[in-house]
């Protein structure tokens, strides 16, 4: 669509605009807010949990490429959760890119519902998902022309290596790590379906081997790298 900046576009803005490569996540736990937004929250944890965001964005954000709030910690708060989460999408300024992390994926008709509603109705510009379901799962959410999102290729957990390491042969091809085969499949997804601003990859700080070569399979396309800081990568 003309005039339209594609996902990858807007983060390349938002990184050059505020001289960051930085992503911040908005992942609350009332147990570990300062004293008086706990008490706060144990009346409206709504309250409580928008008004820690709207501090750390109001601090951070001339300073950010993107926000990524971890659907997980909203929903453990029920119903006050979601509607933190939608007025904490409302509070981040439209230039900022907005990135929910929820890892989804699902057969095509459900995947599609699950864009609508992350994409659509709550607005976010882009989500994480998991591979696993193929390109049927993973289509709904590409083929918006300013929205995007990032395939989990090498995750930064400690037991990510038991599956995402595991060697693969195909076709008599040389091994390669199961991260690797995933990264080469974005990049042929994203060709095939002519969305490049739309499809990258999430690959864990904690995993820096992983992460070069998957940069090197993806060189253009937006890489999220969690982990940093309480995760233990550099």
């Amino acid at each position: 669509m003309a005039g339209v900046m594609s996902f990858a576009e807007r983060v390349r803005a938002a990184a050059e605009r505020n001289d960051s490569l930085l992503c911040v996540g908005l992942d609350p736990d009332l147990a570990r807010f300062p004293a008086a937004l706990r008490e706060r929250g144990a009346g409206d944890p709504a309250g409580a949990i928008v008004a820690f965001n709207r501090a750390i964005v109001e601090a951070t954000a001339d300073l950010v490429c993107a926000y990524k709030p971890n659907l997980g910690f909203y929903l453990a708060y029920g119903l006050a959760g979601l509607e933190a989460l939608v007025r904490t999408r409302e509070l981040i300024p439209r230039e900022i890119p907005t990135i929910l992390d929820a890892k989804v994926n699902d057969i095509g008709h459900t995947a599609a519902a699950y864009a609508t509603g992350y994409l659509d109705q709550f607005g976010f510009d882009a989500v994480t998902a998991n591979p696993y379901l193929g390109t049927d799962g993973l289509e709904p959410f590409w083929r918006r022309a300013d929205r995007g999102v990032l395939i989990i290729c090498r995750t930064s957990n400690p037991g990510a290596g038991a599956l995402q390491d595991v060697q693969v042969t195909r076709d008599g091809a040389t091994a390669a790590p199961l991260n690797e085969i995933v990264a080469r499949r974005i990049a042929e997804w994203a060709e095939r379906w002519g969305a490049p601003g739309a499809v990258g990859a999430v690959v864990g700080a904690t995993a820096p081997r992983e992460l070069a070569a998957v940069r090197a399979i993806l060189p253009d396309a937006p890489i999220l790298v969690p982990g940093v800081g309480t995760q233990g990568g550099p």
